[in-house]
Parts: structure tokens; sequence; C-alpha cells
């Protein structure tokens, strides 16, 4: 089964290399080495390089904070921490180009995607530091290891699936973010393929900016690949069956409520009082739009469906990765990053070319559009679903099959209880991607079908940020219980 879901996931990667192939290398050579693509690398490099270490930090220290301090307020810190998951990355954008239309730039860009994306550290760290046993600190303490070190030989690398697979996700979503980067005009090679396609419709031209994204997610994902290594994290029993030790701050305490609370300003308070003030502004007449129920539905409905399908077939891939290590393994793996790297318009001409050639009967229908959302998506549920694995001990499993059961009751009966969190967490974290997704879904879509992603986007490019507000809080509304979820479903991973 994961080389059937990586073969299909090898559609759009397909639909690359045979587009590019046969363009022919002159014309396709001369696509790629020109200035403007060197800009545009330089762009979508320094984003990267910027963003990712600069979220990873801050999801650390208020993970830490959160779950090691003493602060006052941590608990609602904690849920405020992680509700940006909640606002979309292009609604952030909106908030913030709102407050300020001069946003331009890298800049820019390093501010929208850092308060966007650093919950995706921070959640999985929290979920690891509730796990840890406190007793392996304390013995490290015991030895005469300062705090300082204990945190950096023993905590940190116990944290190291945690960042480096949060920090992947995030990294993928820079690469494939349209909507946040062209509100305030910072080009990607994102942002330049969809404009390619939406101006001349060129396809030659974007499939050579494509071509290089992919080889750009192949760095990523040997260097992930590379920092994971091959340690082991399970461990058998519950370890001590209390809390691990919480430090006094003193006067520190004053510094860590100001970064936690800057924090929550720029990435929760901003955005929310944007749309209040358009909503404010767009008055009733605002809500009285009969297209906010249907697409209300319509993506209820794929969001729920494409989270399913993306979480269950994750299961074999992340057995996989985990359990039978090997390089036919990574590669099945691997094929999975490399398609969610790509902007969602390349995927959904990939798969429109290969339904109109192949299969014309499901042309521009739900089930193709579910088909994207998962190809898009699944590395969100094979990254959450292998964490929860690689804590699993393995001897359990060898014990169930040792008294007779069969591997795919033991599955069931042992491993599915120890991964139901992270399984659950896996499906949350791919509605929220489907709820927000927008480029494929403008392709793809059948006739008559609106999401509220697409209808808050055809709000912002006519100019009516009060129509779009609308949408844009019932995204928001739509995604809290979903990052609600998540956050209780995190606090739950040191019980099971």
């Amino acid at each position: 089964m994961a080389a059937g879901v990586s073969l299909l996931g090898l559609i759009p990667l397909g639909y690359v290399i045979v587009t590019s192939v046969m363009t022919g290398w002159p014309t396709f050579s001369a696509l790629v080495f020109r200035p403007r693509v060197g800009e545009l690398l330089v762009n979508t490099v320094l984003l990267v390089v910027v963003t990712v270490p600069l979220c990873a930090l801050v999801g650390l220290v208020a993970a830490w904070i959160i779950e090691r301090t003493t602060l006052p307020g941590r608990r609602a810190f904690a849920v405020l921490l992680v509700a940006p998951l909640a606002i979309p990355a292009f609604v952030n954008s909106y908030g913030w180009v709102s407050l300020v239309p001069s946003l331009n730039g890298l800049w820019s860009g390093v501010l929208v995607a850092g308060l966007s994306y650093f919950p995706l550290v921070y959640l999985p760290c929290v979920a690891t530091l509730r796990r840890l046993d406190p007793g392996i600190e304390e013995a490290a303490a015991s030895l005469g290891l300062s705090p300082a070190r204990v945190f950096l030989r023993v905590v940190l690398p116990q944290l190291r699936l945690s960042l480096l697979g949060g920090s992947l996700i995030i990294a993928l979503h820079l690469l494939s973010e349209y909507g946040a980067f062209a509100l305030i005009r910072f080009d990607t090679f994102t942002t330049a393929i969809v404009e390619q396609f939406r101006s001349t419709f060129n396809g030659p031209a974007a499939t050579a900016l494509a071509s290089v994204l992919v080889t750009l997610c192949l760095v990523l994902l040997v260097g992930e690949t590379g920092g994971r290594g091959r340690s082991r994290y399970a461990r058998v029993g519950s370890g001590s069956a209390r809390p691990a030790p919480r430090q006094r701050l003193g006067l520190s305490r004053i510094a860590a409520f100001s970064f936690l609370g800057a924090i929550v300003l720029l990435s929760v308070i901003v955005p929310f009082a944007s749309v209040a003030r358009w909503i404010v502004d767009g008055g009733a007449a605002a809500w009285a739009n009969p297209l906010l129920p249907a697409a209300l539905l319509q993506t209820l409905g794929y969001g729920l469906v494409g989270s399913v399908i993306a979480a269950a077939v994750a299961f074999p891939i992340s057995i996989l990765a985990v359990r039978y290590p090997s390089p036919l393994a990574k590669g099945l793996e691997s094929v999975n990053y490399v398609t969610s790297s790509l902007p969602g318009i390349v995927t959904a001409l990939a798969l429109v070319t290969v339904s109109i050639r192949l299969v014309p009967g499901i042309y521009q229908s739900a089930l193709v559009v579910v088909l994207a959302y998962c190809l898009m998506f699944l590395p969100r549920a094979i990254v959450t679903l292998r964490a929860g694995l690689s804590q699993v001990p393995p001897g359990i499993e060898e014990a169930a099959r040792s008294l007779g059961l069969r591997p795919s009751l033991t599955f069931a009966r042992v491993t599915l209880r120890f991964v139901m969190p992270s399984a659950v967490a896996a499906a949350a974290l791919v509605f929220l991607g489907v709820a927000n997704e927008l480029t494929a879904t403008l392709l793809l879509a059948p006739n008559g079908t609106r999401t509220l992603a697409t209808q808050f986007w055809s709000n912002v490019n006519d100019i009516d940020y009060a129509g779009a507000a609308p949408y844009a809080t019932l995204l928001i509304v739509l995604s809290l219980p979903v990052t609600f979820l998540l956050f209780s479903r995190s606090k739950l991973v040191s019980t099971v």
C-alpha cells in the first residue's frame, strides 16, 4: 500500500519531469539560467534560511517556558500559542497588510510566515517535553551538570525529532505558500509560477521554475534525513510517574512573560483585530451573502474526507520509515515530501492532464480534488505519525506477536492504542491544510464549488476587504476547534 500511495505521489513530479524533457534542453536551460530565476532563488532560499531557524527557536523557547518554568499564566499562554494554527497564513497576511499597507519584501515575508508557522515546532516540542521521564534530567543534574548543560546534553537531543519534523513541514510550507506572499508583494518561486500560469499559461516557463523548486525540496529532505539519524527515542514503562520539576524564573520571568506576550500580540491579536475591523466596516450586509453557507459546508466536507483518507494512507508509510528503515522506505517517504513542496497549481495541472488523457470520467470531480489534497498534505500526517510511532517500544509489539496475535491484530490492539493521539493530530493538521488550500481548489474544483478560502481570495482580489472578512472569520472559527483538539492531544501524549 505504501508503494501505491507513493506511486500516486509521483504524478506531479512526473508531470514536471516529462514537461521539462519535452521542452528540450536549449529552451529549458534558457528558462532556468536567467537573472529572474536567480532573483527568485535568492528570495526563496533567504526566506527558508531565516524563517525556519527563527520558528524553531521561538517554538523551542516557548515550549520550554510553558513546560519547565513556574511562569504565571502559563496555562493561558499554552493555549494562545497554538491559536495561530487557526489563522491561515494568507489571512494573517491580510490582517497585517490592513494594518500596515506598505509591508513588502523579505522581512515582511519572514514576519508573516514566522508568526503563522512557529506552532508547528512549538506543539510537538510541548508534547515531547511532557512525555520525557524527569528522572533522566535529575540523574544528569546529580552528576553535577548545570541546568543549561542538562538541557543541552539531555533534553535537546530528545527534542531532535520534533524540531526536525516541525522545521521540515515549515520549510515545505514556505516553498509552496502563495497567498500570504502575494499579498505583501514578495516574489518566491511559487508566486512566480502561479502568476506565470495565470498571465500567459506558459507551461514550460512555469515548469522550469517548478523543477528548481523540486531541487530545493530534495536538499531539505537530505538535510532532515541526515539530522534525524538512527537514534531511538522509545522507552519501556512510564518512567517516573510525576511531572518534571519546574524552574523558578525570578526576575527573568519578566523577560519570559514579555517574550510570550509579544508572540501572542503579533500572531493572534493583530490579525484578529484587523478582521474585526473589517467586520465592523462591512456590517450586516457582508454576512447576508448567500454564498457563505455553501462555502462553509463544502469546506467542511472536503476537510473531513481529505483528513481521514490522508491519515489512513499515512500509516503504512510511517510504519515502514520507523520499524523497517531502509533506502526503499526512505525513498517512498521522500516522494511524498517532494510532491507536497510543489505549488498547489502544479499538482492541480498534473492531475488535470492525467485525468483528461487517462481517466476523463473523473475530470473536474470531487475525487480529483480529494486526491490533490492527499498528495499535498500527506507529509503532515506522516511526520506526526512517525514521531508517535518512534516512541512506541518495539518490544511491546514483539511480545504481542509472540503470544500468537497476527500482525494486523497486533497493530489494531497494541500499536494503534499508543499512536491514536498522533493519528488524531495528523488528521487535524491535514484538515487545517485542506480548509485553507487555495490554488489547487481554484483549478480542480467542479463547477459551482466554493470554499471559504477561494471566496475569501476572490474578494481580496477585488479589493473588497470588508466582503472578505466574513470568510476569514469563518475560516478562523472553523479552525479553532481543530486547533484546540491538537493542543488537547498533545496533553494526552504523556498518558498513553
